[in-house]
């Protein structure tokens, strides 16, 4: 008897405890109708709703684990709100929406951020609209201590700042300074605590100046511009931005600043980078690009189209910026940008970068260059397919691979490269040049139709570049830029067997002109930077 009591104790006491944890868990729920609401009311049911978010301060809400708050759809609510909270995991605080209509709207006229999230962890911000004529949207810190978990999803941001400027945004000082929707700490940053396992879901950002600017901790000294020796980064490690939209912006979509592990995948970038940043002479002022690295590591973007850059000093679709090593690029869709690539490495140069299975069309504006002031080593760039670019610069890449790619500039453009290409341990194979002649130190290249389809960038099966790639050792692509598993080595973005179409390739008399004409634009080409070198000089 006495041990049947003590079991059916132990038993309430399990079921107490239960109880008590899933209460806890599952937190206040709080109410906020701008039409119908009242801020002396209680805010816990939808009956009994808050107007505005001032009754928070009523009540002395201070937000717990489970706790969620919900603004009614069809309302617009003024928000200019600091948070210094955290939920748990299983339990995060949420801020949403709820009810019929058009999503809610958060608001500030204010220059300031609609949300500001310090020092928290695990928190979801969902299903909301947010928009800041003079300020910014959601700028996540780290003060005191590291944060985790916090989610943005299905947010819809709009008419923040979308203004011609002179110069680059300040991005040291939060969203609104910025003019960004999201801002992640800042460069320089204040603390040297990281943003982890960051999710930005479904989101869409329009009519933006910047959209995500994501950024670590450089250093003890909190200074961009350090030496080598004080490089010391703190990454934000596991960030995930995914299944966003941004166009129609005055600068950038997404900066990947400062991280490890980072990945940016399946997003669309239209229209941004619309300041073109030049004087009255033409010359850069400022530059701006879509989507790129700044001093990140061992992350990665893909599958994101970029599209529609205008931003004369940058503008390109493919940047290593600043110290980044072991990042990827990979089926990019790059298309009527400024240019493809531009790299601007620092210090004594990056190490491990690889741009693969991507298509660039009539990204010919500028030059796109490789390398960059302080080179690219052991660099890959493998089986892109790169349609009617400008002049394509190599310059300053060490002990690198570029193989399998197809590579056509516009009409009167070239390939161009510095001596040092030849004693410089790099490695190319199996490439594919067409309306220029094939660089010296790629003599052995096809340089020949190369067989497209007719309405797209595959293979036709009779072109000559099906089956005839370079075998790349560590080569892991299990899926072209078409989203085709590979079946076959092919040279360019496509791996499958061919498509069953005309081949129509060139006659040996066809080819003699075109190579003729080819070496003319070179001619041509050097003899005007030939003569700018001469009136620089004069």
């Amino acid at each position: 008897m006495r041990k049947a009591f003590c079991f059916f104790l132990s038993l309430l006491l399990i079921v107490a405890s239960l109880s008590f944890f899933s209460s806890a868990a599952a937190g206040t729920t709080y109410y906020v109708d701008s039409v119908n609401g009242d801020d002396s009311n209680n805010g816990t049911s939808v009956n009994t709703p808050f107007k505005t978010i001032n009754g928070f301060s009523h009540i002395n809400a201070e937000f717990v684990a489970g706790d969620k708050i919900l603004f009614k759809n069809g309302g617009t609510y003024e928000c200019a709100a600091t948070l210094s909270c955290s939920g748990t995991k299983d339990a995060p605080i949420v801020i949403s929406s709820y009810g019929e209509g058009d999503t809610a709207v958060l608001y500030t006229n204010a220059k300031t951020e609609v949300l500001r999230l310090f020092d928290c962890s695990y928190i979801t911000v969902s299903n909301l609209n947010i928009t800041a004529p003079d300020g910014g949207g959601i700028w996540i810190d780290t003060l005191n201590k590291t944060s985790e978990g916090i989610t943005l999803d299905n947010l819809y941001f709009y008419g923040i700042q979308n203004y011609k400027v002179n110069c680059r945004d300040n991005l040291s000082a939060g969203a609104a300074v910025a003019r960004a929707a999201v801002m992640v700490k800042g460069l320089p940053a204040r603390s040297r605590y990281a943003v982890n396992d960051l999710t930005i879901t479904d989101c869409e950002i329009c009519d933006c100046a910047n959209g995500i600017s994501l950024w670590g901790s450089w250093n003890d000294a909190q200074n961009p511009g350090c030496t080598k020796e004080e490089v010391d980064p703190v990454f934000n490690e596991n960030v995930l931005v995914k299944g966003c939209y941004f166009h129609e912006m005055d600068a950038e979509a997404i900066i990947v600043g400062i991280c490890d592990g980072a990945l940016v995948t399946d997003c669309r970038a239209i229209n941004c980078c619309q300041g073109e940043g030049v004087n009255e002479n033409g010359e850069p002022l400022y530059y701006t690009a879509a989507m790129w690295f700044w001093g990140s590591v061992n992350s990665t973007i893909q599958y994101c189209e970029i599209a529609g850059q205008k931003n004369v000093g940058d503008g390109m679709s493919i940047d290593f910026d600043s110290y980044s090593n072991y990042c990827t690029y990979q089926y990019i869709y790059s298309h009527d940008n400024t240019r493809f690539m531009n790299n601007c490495p620092i210090y004594d140069g990056q190490t491990g970068n690889t741009v693969r299975y991507c298509l660039s069309v009539n990204d010919n504006n500028e030059c796109s260059r490789f390398g960059g002031r302080s080179g690219e080593h052991n660099f890959s760039f493998y089986n892109n397919t790169v349609i009617n670019c400008g002049d394509f610069y190599f310059d300053n890449i060490y002990n690198s691979l570029v193989a399998n790619n197809i590579i056509i500039p516009s009409d009167g453009n070239i390939i161009k490269y510095a001596g040092q290409m030849m004693t410089s341990g790099n490695t190319f194979k199996s490439n594919c040049y067409y309306n220029t002649t094939s660089p010296l130190f790629d003599l052995f290249a096809f340089n020949t139709v190369p067989g497209f389809e007719t309405d797209g960038y595959s293979l036709s099966k009779n072109s000559p570049l099906i089956g005839a790639g370079f075998d790349i050792d560590g080569n892991d692509a299990e899926h072209d830029f078409f989203g085709n598993i590979i079946t076959s080595n092919n040279i360019g973005c496509y791996g499958g067997d061919g498509i069953d179409c005309e081949y129509e390739s060139e006659n040996i008399f066809q080819k003699i002109v075109r190579l003729i004409g080819n070496f003319f634009d070179i001619i041509k080409s050097e003899f005007a930077a030939l003569m700018e070198l001469i009136e620089e000089k004069i």
